[in-house]
């Protein structure tokens, strides 16, 4: 009988709301050998060895009594890592990607300089046909505030540092990260909130971290803070900031991740004034950068040499 290690691997492709035309088009030319299989067509369960997943619906992976590991397309694993979607005794690997980090760390500072420059008061202005120049500081005078030092939150740090702003971020444990002032863990939390004039979220979703964007961070924060949140949308406990918004506590918010997705229609942050609010899409997974990734992966585990980036269920990330 011939070895599972020496058989052509089969991947499981099961993302849903993802087109797979451009991702099978790079996997079978960064690794012709390949098999792959688009769910729900998958043949024989008993065939399939790994699986690339976003959203996949309960029971499928259970499903597959050979399969070795599990890669996600997306750096947040809160969707997968539920008993009914990830077999407890698989290996999960998250995604990291360079794509996907200069993707994110596009958008922050896109948002982040947005609130620094006072663009929605310019735009207030020209809706009134009214020429009138605001006082800005220089970014060195703006301190910003990241929340999440993982891949993500590192590179967006080391960006808005380049750029000139004081940086601080915050993590559940301690990081040390060059010309960044960092705090960590519960006690840490009120000393970097009270000097993050723009707050970025970008933690994963753990039972710790949910619902940590809530009217007393809100309240620890400078008066006409701002926040741009794009890690998920069960960090933000969305009437406590539709309330900031009012007080003027939190002067503007974007919105990348929200409860229920996609947003529903009657939900007030659409039409918020000083909400903007992007359909998810901050930092995609491109094709060309992250399918190989995956592949380094296949070729790893297959030479018997440890996965990378493998998720911690103890700590959900």
């Amino acid at each position: 009988m011939t070895s599972p290690s020496l058989r052509p691997p089969v991947l499981l492709w099961a993302c849903l709301d993802i087109p797979p035309a451009p991702w099978l088009t790079v996997f079978a030319r960064e690794m012709p050998e390949l098999e792959i299989r688009v769910w729900p067509d998958i043949g024989d369960p008993a065939d399939i060895t790994y699986a690339f997943v976003w959203k996949v619906p309960p029971g499928v992976l259970a499903g597959l009594p050979n399969l070795q590991a599990v890669f996600s397309l997306g750096a947040g694993v809160d969707r997968i890592l539920g008993a009914d979607v990830m077999p407890a005794h698989l290996p999960l690997v998250r995604m990291v990607d360079p794509g996907l980090k200069e993707g994110m760390g596009e958008f922050v500072l896109m948002q982040a300089l947005h609130y620094h420059r006072a663009m929605p008061a310019y735009a207030a202005q020209q809706a009134r046909r009214e020429w009138r120049d605001l006082e800005v500081p220089l970014a060195r005078r703006r301190t910003v505030g990241v929340m999440g030092l993982g891949q993500l939150g590192r590179h967006c740090a080391e960006i808005l540092a380049r750029i000139g702003f004081p940086v601080r971020g915050w993590a559940r444990s301690p990081h040390d990260l060059p010309g960044i002032a960092t705090f960590h863990g519960a006690d840490g939390l009120s000393a970097f909130l009270s000097g993050c004039e723009i707050l970025v979220c970008l933690l994963p979703l753990t039972p710790d971290s949910r619902g940590i964007l809530n009217a007393e961070t809100f309240a620890r924060m400078p008066h006409g803070s701002h926040l741009i949140n794009v890690g998920r949308g069960g960090h933000l406990v969305d009437a406590d900031l539709l309330a900031a918004l009012d007080s003027g506590q939190i002067a503007g918010a974007t919105l990348d991740v929200f409860q229920v997705e996609p947003l529903p229609p009657e939900h007030p942050f659409w039409s918020h004034p000083r909400i903007v609010v992007t359909p998810h899409v901050s930092a995609p997974t491109y094709p060309d950068t992250a399918a190989p990734t995956v592949i380094d992966g296949i070729r790893r585990h297959r030479a018997g040499q440890p996965l990378l980036n493998l998720v911690d269920r103890a700590i959900g990330y």
